[in-house]
């Protein structure tokens, strides 16, 4: 199991490379501040706190196991954030 610090870089580093995805298609499409691009954000934001909560839950049952439950939310959420960003206009 990796450790914690290292699942919450992971939550880091990926939500906050979808958030400068979305700024870079924005600006690239010269959509500033667009609608669509504002809720992938606020989604990557809301996701990342969700995250961060859970990792820092101590009464669990089986530490392990929840974090790798943590890491598959991960994947799956982020999955979604980047199915919404390629679908943005």
């Amino acid at each position: 199991m990796a450790s914690i610090r290292d699942l919450k870089k992971d939550i880091n580093y990926v939500l906050g490379d979808i958030i400068e995805a979305v700024y870079l298609w924005e600006a690239s499409t010269n959509n500033r501040n667009s609608k669509e691009g504002s809720t992938v954000i606020e989604n990557a934001i809301t996701t990342f706190d969700e995250l961060i909560v859970k990792v820092n839950k101590k009464d669990v049952d089986d530490r392990a196991k929840h974090l790798k439950s943590v890491k598959t939310d991960l994947e799956v959420k982020a999955t979604t954030l980047v199915e919404q960003l390629n679908n943005l206009g």
